[in-house]
C-alpha cells in the first residue's frame, strides 16, 4: 500500500468508528476519488458501512483484526475520540494515523484536556480540580466558590456523565450519581452565549480557519449553528490555533468557548475531529470541514474555508425526522439524513442547513 503524502486518488483512508460523522467523511472522500475503509464493531449497516468501500466489523481491542485493517489502508483518521488510546497507538505503529494517538490521549479525558490546554497551550478554561473522593469533592467545590459542575473524565457527550451542584447540600446526591468514575469538578461559568470555531491543519503545518460559530443547545443537545456568528470574536481563531499547534495536530478540529461578559473566551472543550457544529460548511459554497478533514489526512492542500453565504444549522433529533418530507420541500434548505433506522429520544438522526442572506 502506498504510505507517501500526499496520497494520489484511489488511496484508502481507513476510519475507526462508523457513525455519522464517518458517513460524512466516507461520502467527501468519494468525491475527492479517495476511498474509505470503516473499522467498526457496529455492523454493516451502520451509517458510515452504508456508504463506504470497505467495512471491517470487529472490537477496537482486536489488535489482530486492527494489523490487518491496516495493511488494506493507506493513511488512518477516526470520527469519534472514544476509540481506545492502545487501540491508536498500535495503528499509528502501522500507518500515517491524523490526529494522532496523543491528541486522542489529550482529548479522551477531561482533565487531561484542561490541564494541556492551559499549561502546554496557554489558553484559558474554566476553572477545575480533580476528584477522586468525597473530600475531594468538598474541597473543590469551597475552592470553586460553591458551586460547580462535576463531570465524569471520560465518555461523556451531550449532556451526559455530568452534574451541576449549587451548594454543598447536593453533594450527596452528585456523588450517588458519578461517584463510581474519576471525576472533575469545573466552576460554574455565567457565559453569555456558547460558540465554535472549527479549523484544520494540514501535515505541511498550514491552517485554515472557518468563521466562528454561535451555538444553541436544548437538553444538552446541540439544537442550532449559526454561521457566521452574528458577532465576531477574532480572538477565537487564534486561541484554538495556538492548541492545534501545541499538539502538532493534523485533521479537523473543533474548539467549543464560553463567551463572557466582558467579550473574552474560555475555552469549554475541544473536539479532535469534524463536528456537529461545523455541518454548516456543506452548503456554506466552501470547502465542507469534511472534505477538508480528508484532504488534511492523506496530505492534500487544505480547501477554502470561506463562505460565500451564512447558514443555519438544526439538528433532527428523534422524531424530528419523521418531518423529512415537508423539510425536503423547504427552499434554501438541504436534507442530511444518516441512515438510521430507529428514531428514539436525543438521538441525532440527521440535520438540515437553511441558507440565510
Amino acid at each position: 500500500m502506498r504510505t507517501g503524502f500526499p496520497l494520489p486518488p484511489g488511496s484508502t483512508i481507513g476510519i475507526f468508528g462508523s457513525g455519522q460523522l464517518g458517513r460524512m467523511l466516507a461520502l467527501a472522500a468519494a468525491r475527492l476519488g479517495l476511498k474509505t475503509h470503516i473499522f467498526a464493531p457496529t455492523g454493516i449497516d451502520s451509517p458510515a458501512a452504508q456508504v463506504a468501500h470497505s467495512y471491517t466489523d470487529a472490537e477496537y481491542d482486536d489488535l489482530n483484526t486492527v494489523k490487518f485493517f491496516t495493511e488494506n489502508c493507506d493513511a488512518l483518521t477516526y470520527e469519534f475520540e472514544n476509540v481506545p488510546a492502545q487501540t491508536a497507538m498500535f495503528a499509528a505503529e502501522c500507518k500515517p494515523l491524523h490526529p494522532s494517538a496523543n491528541c486522542l490521549t489529550v482529548a479522551q479525558d477531561r482533565l487531561t484536556e484542561k490541564q494541556f490546554i492551559s499549561n502546554e497551550a496557554g489558553v484559558p478554561v474554566a476553572p477545575f480540580e480533580a476528584v477522586e473522593n468525597k473530600f475531594d469533592l468538598k474541597r473543590g467545590l469551597r475552592r470553586l466558590g460553591g458551586t460547580g459542575v462535576l463531570k465524569t473524565r471520560r465518555f461523556g457527550y451531550d449532556g451526559k456523565g455530568q452534574v451541576i451542584i449549587r451548594d454543598e447540600a447536593e453533594i450527596e446526591a452528585a456523588w450517588e450519581k458519578l461517584g463510581d468514575y474519576s471525576l472533575i469538578l469545573e466552576a460554574f461559568i455565567p457565559f453569555t452565549r456558547e460558540v465554535s470555531i472549527v479549523c484544520a491543519r494540514g501535515v505541511d503545518g498550514h491552517m485554515a480557519a472557518y468563521p466562528l460559530v454561535e451555538n444553541v443547545h436544548q437538553n444538552h443537545i446541540l439544537h442550532t449553528s449559526t454561521a457566521p456568528a452574528p458577532r465576531d470574536l477574532g480572538s477565537a481563531k487564534d486561541l484554538a490555533q495556538n492548541i492545534m499547534q501545541a499538539l502538532d495536530y493534523v485533521g479537523v478540529m473543533a474548539t467549543e468557548f464560553f463567551e463572557l461578559e466582558d467579550g473574552s473566551l474560555i475555552v469549554n472543550e475541544i473536539a479532535p475531529r469534524v463536528h456537529n457544529s461545523g455541518h454548516w460548511t456543506q452548503d456554506a459554497g466552501c470547502t465542507d470541514q469534511f472534505e477538508q478533514h480528508i484532504r488534511a489526512v492523506a496530505g492534500w492542500p487544505l480547501g477554502n474555508p470561506n463562505p460565500k453565504h451564512g447558514v443555519v444549522m438544526t439538528n433532527l433529533i428523534g422524531e424530528d425526522v419523521n418531518d423529512w418530507q415537508n423539510l425536503a420541500r423547504e427552499e434554501n434548505t438541504f436534507l442530511h439524513l444518516y441512515g438510521k433506522k430507529e428514531a428514539r429520544s436525543g438521538r441525532k438522526m440527521g440535520h438540515i442547513n437553511r441558507i440565510v442572506p
